[in-house]
Formats: structure tokens, sequence, C-alpha cells
């Protein structure tokens, strides 16, 4: 058995490397009005802000469709110099964990918040994959503006994916271990007795997005992939696409390939709150991380939580089912009627379509086909609708256009193929270059996508770009859905490994209340210096505050003395300008962290340690004006012991010390 396993993977993976090779029509896959249709002339915007996973940079980056653009890079997980994000003494909080200060990530999906379920503009929210945690990213900043780890997880890879009105993101282990209230020094080998799934609800408030891990649900020990919500008719329930039902813990590409079948789990959410509500949850002590910013003080504060409700679903009958779908399921998506759900098994030659309606009646008929760890297994021709009959190699992920229409990703075979939800018919396919993983259409995931592109993310180039040594760049692919024929109309290159990625109209997004600057009136820091005529160094023993200004061109001290080998130093910078796009930078010569990045009104902060004596320069490191290179000061170092006096001046020279 285990030898036919691994020629059949062995065969699966022969089709990648062939499909992934260059396509003898390439040269003509684009048609000639194709750069009219994803041009966007100077001075003129894009109809859509693209938000894209950054993979293992543990970023997230901002496009403009149609153009591909990129516009921003928003640091989420992982620490970035650039803009002083893990390097500020504000921001380093943002990265804390129960693992201490972790300053990476793995970044896979994007969700954004909806209404009504549909996208409302306010916040996209992220996974980390590697130290299980949730981000938000408020749209009014474009900004983190909050981070949740995750208990009882180890992976955090089907997640994030959130209700129709955003009321939970919800993320699931993508491996399962033991429970943190038990001992996770066991044999690896005792799989099947001491690892265990959780299922993360978070909630939103409604009015701040403020997170909470509301309960969890603990599962049998298997991987979930990816999820997604139910909505109008099955609001209410979650999908989830699980894999290794052996519950193998080596090998897993033959171990864990075994069956001819997997699962999608199906979750009565709503079912598992009255069960919460009624106070059925066990609380279970753990050690997790909540970081918040504050927009008054310009500074993150990290907290460490301490327990998490959790139901164990093998004690509630009637919140979790199982219903079968064909091997390693990767994608697991709902359409925008929410009855149908279809499942993407990464092995199979057909896709499978659920129906919400017979899933149901499969539940009140009890038609199930025995249980697994206690959780009934619904009879697979119970819940299906239908399946579409070879559509092509390595199904992944589907999303749909509105129009009753869906369009799913094939690995194997490179393409993305376009067929009709209704009677599961082709109707058209195109290639990719090469191998795509996810795919995005603007809004389809909701109850309104719209179908005009789509986005696919390539895992290989090839010869699509200048070649950049041993890896190539990353990839995305704009399509034209709006026509009956998808029509490839620009390639783009991504930073990180793009993953998955979700997109909103323009207007919805800039027309928020978008923030410009910071009213110097309404900054809370507590280092805040709301002119120069307050500007000043004090000490406090070995530690040094600096209250600086900045403002075109100049820094208010510019000359500092008195500094000494084994002070503390801290630069508390406020930029003085009350103008849209007029940041400042601040750096300092043989500072081991990064600069600062302060925008009009806010106040940061770094901590330098002077390791020698010396002259040190500092200077401004964001173009600001014609005086930018003008922008600079002295700090002198003196050695431990010295008697020179704190000092500083500004228009000035230091009065000369003997």
């Amino acid at each position: 058995m285990k030898l036919i396993q691994s020629t059949s993977i062995a065969a699966v993976i022969s089709a990648a490397a062939l499909f992934s090779c260059k396509p003898k029509s390439t040269g003509s896959a684009v048609s000639g009005d194709a750069a009219a249709k994803a041009y966007v002339a100077p001075g003129k915007y894009d109809e859509f802000y693209n938000f894209v996973s950054g993979g293992f940079s543990g970023q997230m980056s901002v496009y403009g469709l149609p153009s591909g653009r990129l516009l921003r890079v928003i640091p989420v997980f992982s620490v970035d110099p650039e803009k002083g994000w893990g390097y500020s003494e504000e921001t380093k909080p943002m990265l804390n964990t129960s693992h201490g200060f972790v300053p990476w990530d793995d970044l896979h999906h994007t969700e954004m918040s909806q209404t009504n379920g549909e996208i409302d503009g306010k916040w996209v929210f992220a996974n980390g994959n590697n130290t299980p945690r949730l981000a938000r990213i408020d749209l009014k900043t474009f900004k983190t503006a909050e981070i949740i780890e995750l208990p009882n997880s180890a992976g955090n890879h089907s997640s994030p994916y959130g209700t129709e009105n955003s009321e939970y993101i919800v993320a699931g282990t993508r491996f399962s271990v033991p429970s943190d209230e038990d001992n996770g020094d066991v044999p690896i080998n005792s799989y099947k007795k001491n690892f265990k799934g959780h299922i993360s609800f978070v909630s939103v408030a409604k009015e701040t997005g403020e997170m909470k891990v509301a309960f969890q649900l603990k599962t049998p020990g298997v991987n979930f992939d990816l999820a997604r919500a139910g909505k109008g008719k099955s609001h209410g329930w979650f999908f989830f696409s699980c894999y290794n039902t052996e519950q193998a813990s080596t090998l897993l590409e033959v171990n864990a390939s075994q069956k001819d079948k997997d699962f999608i789990m199906a979750v009565n959410w709503k079912k598992a709150e009255e069960y919460i509500k009624a106070g059925k949850g066990k609380k279970v002590k753990t050690k997790y991380a909540h970081n918040t910013w504050n927009e008054a003080t310009h500074t993150a504060t990290s907290k460490m939580e301490e327990e998490v409700l959790v139901l164990d679903v093998k004690e509630f009958k009637d919140i979790v089912y199982f219903i079968p779908c064909p091997k390693s399921p990767h994608g697991c998506d709902v359409d925008p009627t929410g009855e149908y759900i279809v499942g993407s098994g990464k092995l199979a030659a057909l896709i499978p379509v659920f129906s919400f309606d017979k899933i149901q009646q499969s539940i009140a008929a009890k038609s199930y086909d025995g249980d697994y760890e206690g959780i009934p297994v619904i009879k697979y021709e119970s819940a299906l609708y239908g399946e579409v009959k070879k559509p092509g190699l390595g199904p992944l992920h589907t999303e749909f256009d509105g129009r009753g229409n869906a369009y799913t990703s094939f690995f194997v075979s490179s393409e993305v193929v376009k067929w009709n939800i209704k009677d599961l018919k082709v109707l058209d396919r195109v290639p990719t270059y090469y191998s795509v993983g996810h795919l995005s259409i603007p809004g389809g995931n909701t109850k309104k996508p719209n179908g005009k592109y789509l986005v696919a993310y390539n895992k290989i180039t090839k010869d699509r770009y200048l070649p950049t040594g041993p890896e190539l760049a990353q990839s995305a692919q704009l399509y034209d859905i709006s026509g009956d024929k998808m029509q490839l109309i620009l390639d783009y290159p991504t930073i990180g490994e793009p993953h998955y990625a979700q997109s909103a109209p323009a207007d919805i997004i800039r027309n928020n209340g978008q923030l410009k600057l910071y009213k110097l009136s309404d900054n809370k820091h507590p280092y805040v210096t709301q002119g120069e005529a307050n500007a000043k160094v004090t000490r406090e023993g070995n530690k040094v505050h600096v209250y600086m200004t900045s403002i075109r061109s100049h820094f208010a001290p510019d000359n500092i003395e008195g500094i000494k080998v084994g002070d503390e130093v801290y630069f508390h910078v406020t930029n003085l300008e009350q103008d849209w796009d007029v940041p400042h930078g601040f750096a300092i010569k043989g500072a081991d962290n990064a600069e600062l990045l302060i925008m009009p009104g806010e106040t940061t902060t770094l901590k330098w340690l002077p390791k020698k004596p010396g002259m040190f320069p500092m200077y401004c490191t964001d173009f600001c004006s014609a005086l930018h290179q003008e922008m600079q000061g002295y700090i002198r170092v003196s050695p431990a012991g010295s008697n020179v006096p704190l000092s500083f001046s500004l228009g000035k020279p230091v009065p000369e010390t003997k």
C-alpha cells in the first residue's frame, strides 16, 4: 500500500514538473488590448487596493489594481528598519509573545472586515503562521493596531477567516500538539493519544476592532488547512478543510495520504456560542500575549493573558460534524449564497461541491457513516451536491464572481479554471506562469463579489522576469474576468512569497476618514515635545532623555555633549510638521538597531547605547526639503566617569569645555 501511495505521489510531482515547463503558447498568451486594460494614467488612481500576504517576510504589501504598482509595505510580524517597526521603544511591545520578543513570522493570509457580508474597509486581518498570532491592521492609518497570540496552537495556517459581520475572526491550528495545560514532554509517536487540535474564535469589537480570544474548540488531532464562514442561509456555521486524518507524525507526504478521503469539518459556531454563554466552557490555564497600539500616546502595550475558555467538541454532539472530502483538501470555499461549499483535494482529479441544505438534512436524518473520535461523519453522498469532473490537476482554491461562476486554481496543471456552480460544467481555462497557489477576486469570498479582475499568486516564475540569481521574483498575474473568457492582462512581482490576498474598491478605503497627520494638540505621548522651546536633555543616573523636535530642516537640539559610555540614551523625537506626507527620519552613526520614521505630529523613541568615546553624527533619513542634507547634528560621547557636563544647543556652538 505504501509503495503504491509513494508511486502515485511521485507521479503527481512529475506532472507538476511537466506542467511547470514553459508552454509553447507563452508568446501569444496576452492579447493586444491587455496593456490598455491594466494601464492607470499618471495622476490617476487604481480601482482597487490589493492587500497581499508577504509570506516568510512576515509583512503585508499593498498594491494597486489594475496597475500592479506597489503602494506600501505594512510591517506586521517582522521588524522593519525602514519604518523603525520593532526597533523604536514604542513598537517593540507589538512583537512580544509568550516566547519573548519574536521579530519575525510567516504571514500567509489576509482577511478584510465585513458588514452584512460585504467589505466595509475598516480593517484587514493577517495570520502569523509560525508563532501563532493574529494581527489587525487599521485602514485609517495602514498600521498594525493589534496583535494577539493564540494559545493551544502550533502553526496558524487555517487563519484568519471572518464571519459575515466580523463577529469573529477564526483560526485553526495547523499542527495538532498537546494542549497548553498538558505535559508536552511526551513521545512524538503518542500523537493519537496526546495531540489535539484547537479552533480559536477571536471576537472583534464592532466599533474599536479590539480582539479577544472568546473561546476555543478542542478537536481531534488533525491538521487544519483553510476555512470559510457560512453566509446568508449558512450564517452561524464554519467550514474547515482537514488533512492528516491518519494522525501520522512522520513523513506526512506518504503517511498522511493513505486514505482516499479526508474531511471538511462543519462547525455550528452559533450553538457553540450558546454553550459558552450557558457556562459550559472550561477555563484552561495558559499564557499568551495581547499587544495593542494606542493612537493617542503613539505607544504599544503588551499584556500577558493567563486563561482561555475551551469547549471539548466530543462532549457536545451538536457542534461539529465531519464530511468526507477527496484526500488532502486545501481550499474550503463558500459561494455568495451560502448554499454551496467547495472542497479542493490537492491529490484529487475532481472538485466536490457540498450543499448546506443537504448537510442540514443529513444531520436531521442522522445520515452518518460512523464517527471519527466521537464526531459524527456525514455520508459523502448525503452532503454532496455534485462533482466537477476532470477540471484539471491539483485543485487548490476557489473564489466566485457573483454571476454564478466559480474559479479554481490548479497547482499541478498551472491554470485557472472557470466553472458554473449550478450545472458544474467547465466554461473556460487559462494558463498561469507557473504553478498557481491561491487566487483572489475582489470580494470573492463575500456576498457581493466584484467580478472584474482575478489575481493568481504563483509559486514559480521561471522565465517571466529578468533573472536575479538562484531565486527569481515572486509572481502575481492579473486577469480580466468581466467577459465570458478570462484574459491575462498583467504580470507583476510581489514581495516575499505571496499566498493569499484580498482586494477592496479604492473608494471604500480612501474615503473612510484616513488619517493624514497626528494633531500635536492631541499627542499624549509621555515624552512629547510640543515645540522647540521645550526641547531639552535630562539625566536620571545613567539614563539620558533627549526631548527632541524635528521640522524642515533641523533638529532641536542638534548638538549634545556630556553623553558617556555606559549611558542609555533615549531620543524622543516629535515631528512638529502639521502637513500631510511630511515624515522625518532620525539615525545615529553606529546605532545597532535602526532608524526612526516619525509621522507628522507623532512622537517616537530610539534607544541608543554608546559603546565608545567619539563624535557621532545624527541626521534625517527621510527626504523632507531642499535643505534635507543640512538636517543633521553631533553627539559627543566621552569615557565613562568623564566630568564633561551634559549640555545641548541649537543655532550656536556649545561652549568649549576644557
